[in-house]
């Protein structure tokens, strides 16, 4: 009997593992935690280089913590009792939400890869201690001991590249990466050539600094992380500018380790509902005086010239038609920016004028209109829908329906004051909230033809109709010609600058053989000689100020995310100009601020650098530089510089004295 219990006991101590001497330990238990198993095995290399591996085995529903657990938990630790150097390896973590807290770990099997450096013993010991949680949370010791002379088994190397295989790398997911941080957001921005699946992201922790749960959106191939960020008593950071940011972004089973210094962001202030619906408003009605929209209001008021008798009833529709046209063409637009949202696209004021199939189509009606307005021809209907259109559309409603839906989209070129907020606001807004906003942009917009409708009389206080009005009419005419020849420039960025001049010349020809065919050459050869004298004045007037030819003499540089935050750290000044070649108030801004002698000696200055984004085609880069700034128009102009590290936004319609005043303040002390 006493062998017998010598023999137990023997085993006993054999099974007790500080007294075990191999270099695997077996599965470790706890007597009060029997939820989780934990093993450790280690080899040393030909090197001197000892591997560790830590297997954790958790049963279904509990959970153990990466490096950085979040809101909660603890990380896996080992006190050694020897002094060494022991590298954690960490594999890519999953987020747990519970109870609104969200936290960084594992569940199910995980190993975490060791590596132990320096002059270590023959034997090993240490307490491991592992967090385990489901909906209690269990602290547990696990004492252990191995024997580095012997061999933790012949599957200690396949199980050592298999865990090694499971964490992330520093590179080969994304092509382009950064972050930035303004008052209370983390953005974290990524580009990956394959597109994204399911991303997450992982934050390492910073002292006296919370990181709350990202949000992430998708268009084309950028990513965009938001993360709320606040300091260990909740309150709002002053800014984390200049700090390493370690992070682990994953997505469909592939995951990249990334250090990253964070630059100032741009401090993005969301407006109340009611400031956005009044810019909407706003913004809506200052259209109406912008130069994209005034061929269509020449064409309107030379229709309510040709009427003899204005009748309240007949002008009233015919404004309300108008209004009809508005209103629809915004929404449909609301419904063009649903669509590309729902499909991850880039979203913006305007960027139906990126596809050079718009452009076309809209310069080939553009020609029709102007030909039409010189009496070139006729546009007739058939005479059954003529009756039609008399009968029931209260004498051709439609034409005036589709007059106002054709100075809406002639409007989305021009980016009027107040207009870009609402814009912004509406497109990252909840999608009732967008139909809202755009809705209230045709209401402004409509609101001169409403006014008219509302008071029929204003249009009978016209002159009366006279020869006079041929003059308008070709005045119209000819406005309308120069608005289809300015889209057809547009083309150039699509087809080329010779194909475009070669179809404006074509159009050009076209129109006059048209006018020598319907009128005399003589009158053609005066028209063309009247086009190439205002040709040649366009040209003088945009090219030249006074003696001083116009030339840009500012050494432009590709924008990126990476030139600001190399130029803020040499602690450079930084101009941004996001423009267009359909953007017709960055034309403004370009000819009459940026090409200023005096902007272009500031701009040209030596601790000045100059950024252009170019938006004339679709571009994901300069999509995503808009999103984090909160912005969704061009033009766009912004300014850094060691006063102004979290970056000016200047108004959309440029003064010399803002950008001059901008620059100076962003110099600092």
């Amino acid at each position: 009997m006493l062998t017998v219990f010598r023999r137990l006991l023997v085993c006993l101590l054999w099974l007790w593992l500080p007294l075990s001497q191999a270099a695997d330990t077996g599965w470790l238990r706890a007597a009060d935690n029997q939820h989780a198993s934990v093993r450790l095995r280690a080899q040393t290399e030909n090197s001197g280089e000892t591997r560790l591996l830590l297997d954790v085995t958790l049963q279904k529903g509990w959970k153990t913590y990466w490096r950085s657990p979040g809101e909660g938990g603890i990380a896996p630790a080992i006190s050694w009792d020897q002094p060494l150097e022991a590298v954690w390896r960490w594999p890519t973590p999953q987020r747990f939400d519970v109870a609104g807290i969200t936290t960084q770990g594992y569940h199910g099997d995980v190993s975490f890869p060791i590596t132990l450096r320096g002059n270590l013993p023959e034997r090993l010991s240490g307490v491991l201690t592992l967090s385990t949680c489901s909906n209690v949370c269990i602290l547990t010791d696990y004492p252990f001991a191995l024997d580095l002379t012997a061999s933790p088994g012949d599957d200690f190397s396949y199980d050592y590249s298999r865990a090694t295989g499971a964490l992330p790398l520093s590179g080969g997911l994304t092509s382009a990466l950064n972050a930035s941080y303004a008052f209370g957001k983390l953005t974290v921005t990524a580009q990956r050539n394959a597109g994204w699946q399911q991303p997450s992201l992982f934050i390492d922790s910073m002292d006296d600094v919370d990181f709350g749960k990202p949000t992430f959106s998708v268009r084309n191939d950028v990513l965009t992380a938001t993360v709320p960020v606040t300091d260990s008593w909740g309150e709002t950071l002053t800014t984390l500018s200049g700090k390493t940011l370690s992070i682990v972004l994953a997505d469909s089973g592939q995951a990249q380790e990334s250090s990253l210094v964070i630059r100032p962001g741009s401090i993005i202030t969301t407006p109340s509902l009611g400031w956005v619906v009044l810019m909407a408003l706003l913004g809506g009605l200052i259209l109406n005086v912008m130069p994209c929209v005034l061929p269509v209001l020449a064409m309107k008021l030379g229709t309510l010239m040709q009427t003899e008798n204005h009748a309240r009833g007949q002008v009233r529709r015919q404004f309300l038609a108008s209004v009809a046209g508005i209103v629809i063409s915004f929404l449909a637009l609301a419904l063009m920016m649903t669509v590309l949202r729902l499909g991850n696209q880039a979203l913006g004021w305007g960027i139906q004028f990126q596809n050079p199939w718009f452009i076309a189509a809209m310069a080939l009606v553009m020609v029709l209109f102007s030909a039409s307005l010189l009496g070139l021809f006729e546009i007739r209907l058939p005479s059954a829908a003529s009756t039609f259109l008399a009968t029931r559309g209260g004498n051709g409603l439609a034409g005036h329906f589709w007059q106002g839906a054709f100075a809406t989209l002639l409007a989305t070129p021009c980016t009027a004051p107040f207009l870009g907020t609402a814009v912004s606001v509406a497109l990252a807004a909840p999608l009732p909230l967008l139909w809202g906003i755009f809705f209230a942009m045709g209401i402004g917009m409509s609101l001169p033809w409403l006014l008219v409708a509302a008071w029929p009389g204003l249009a009978q206080r016209l002159p009366r109709p006279g020869r006079w009005m041929n003059v308008v009419r070709i005045a119209s005419g000819l406005m309308m010609l120069g608005s289809s020849l300015w889209l057809v420039s547009l083309l150039t960025v699509h087809l080329g600058t010779l194909p475009a001049i070669t179809l404006g010349i074509v159009v050009i020809l076209v129109l006059l053989l048209l006018t020598a065919w319907r009128y005399r050459w003589q009158t053609a050869l005066h028209a063309g000689a009247l086009a190439l004298v205002f040709a040649g004045a366009v040209a003088f007037a945009t090219g030249s100020d006074g003696e001083n030819p116009r030339r840009d003499r500012v050494n432009w540089q590709p924008l990126s995310e990476q030139s600001i935050a190399r130029a803020l750290a040499e602690n450079k000044r930084v101009f941004v100009d996001v423009t267009a070649d359909w953007c017709v108030t960055c034309k403004a801004n370009k000819y009459n601020v940026l090409l200023r002698d005096d902007v272009q000696d500031a701009l040209s200055a030596p601790d000045i650098v100059a950024l252009r984004g170019d938006w004339s085609r679709p571009s994901a880069s300069i999509s995503q530089f808009l999103t984090t700034r909160g912005s969704a128009a061009v033009p766009f102009n912004q300014i850094y510089g060691p006063g102004l590290a979290q970056g000016h936004v200047l108004p959309a319609l440029l003064s010399r004295e803002a950008v001059i005043t901008t620059l100076s303040d962003a110099k600092g002390k």
